[in-house]
């Protein structure tokens, strides 16, 4: 199943479900006292196959000393990716039915 095959509203839960994937995974790790920004984006792209980009930047209070922002970062977005394959997964069963 590819972009083409979701309409506008599928699209815009994908990209929710991936934002929202990476921003639990942030706030599971530091506690919200402890980030001073959390900005997080999810776009799909109209091509072939699907092309789904999710950025994540997260800056913590400078008492955070134990936590690594890039690795944190890269974790949020697999986590992103993998909600995001997930909900297509089901997308692709429930067209089958």
């Amino acid at each position: 199943m590819g972009l083409s095959d979701l309409n506008s509203e599928q699209v815009e839960k994908l990209c929710s479900i991936a934002e929202e994937a990476a921003r639990k995974h942030v706030l599971s790790k530091v506690s919200p006292k402890k980030v001073e920004t959390l900005n997080i984006s999810a776009e799909a792209e109209d091509t072939k196959p699907l092309k789904l980009t999710v950025d994540v930047d997260v800056t913590l209070s400078s008492s955070v000393k134990n936590i690594g922002v890039k690795g944190l970062c890269d974790d949020a977005v697999k986590c992103a990716f993998s909600a995001a394959e997930e909900y297509l997964r089901e997308l692709k069963c429930l067209s089958k039915k």
